[in-house]
């Protein structure tokens, strides 16, 4: 049964579980490209690192692109009373908009929200949550996260493993410059 603000809103009701993989996908609001400056980037990572260091993710594969993000991912465990994604929002949520007012107070005007639950937000609602039930699944996925940086519309770099905000370069040359990945085939 869809909540009223599922109906409201169209949303496609994506649940993640705990111990299950999931591709996700997290889109910032309106497509704005807040994600191009590397400092946005850093806080994603920063977020990320924290929950695997606390074992309550695992991250199989990843690319953040100017206005979004792909993720293979597993919440191990809560983060406290609430699921590990809604921890990812909420602080990167929290660390953009205490950026934003304090280096260019102007842009905030473009992720001001009009309902009683908040001033602003960054991301749009209910990000794509797939389940990944198999090493071919995630496989594809993977090819799919790690080609974005390539597509025409982005041309970010000429080779998968060139682009930094991504774990192509591990999938290739077995290099994590952020510490934050696992190996999918140790989970399939």
């Amino acid at each position: 049964m869809m909540t009223q603000n599922e109906i409201k809103y169209g949303l496609r009701n994506s649940r993640l579980v705990l111990n299950e993989v999931y591709f996700w996908t997290d889109t910032i609001k309106e497509w704005n490209r807040l994600l191009e400056k590397d400092l946005y980037k850093n806080i994603i990572i920063d977020c990320w690192r924290n929950l695997v260091s606390r074992h309550k993710i695992r991250i199989y594969g990843f690319v953040i692109m100017p206005n979004h993000l792909h993720l293979i991912w597993e919440m191990l465990e809560k983060n406290g009373k609430e699921m590990p994604y809604a921890s990812f929002n909420k602080f990167t949520s929290h660390q953009f908009l205490e950026n934003l007012r304090e280096t260019h107070n102007q842009d905030l005007v473009g992720f001001k929200e009009y309902d009683n639950e908040r001033k602003h937000r960054f991301w749009q609602r209910d990000p794509l949550a797939v389940e990944m039930d198999s090493k071919n699944k995630v496989s594809q996925k993977l090819d799919y996260i790690h080609l974005n940086p390539l597509q025409e519309h982005w041309n970010l770099v000429n080779k998968p493993e060139d682009y930094t905000w991504s774990s192509a370069k591990f999938y290739e040359l077995g290099v994590d410059d952020f510490k934050i990945i696992t190996d999918y085939r140790e989970r399939f």
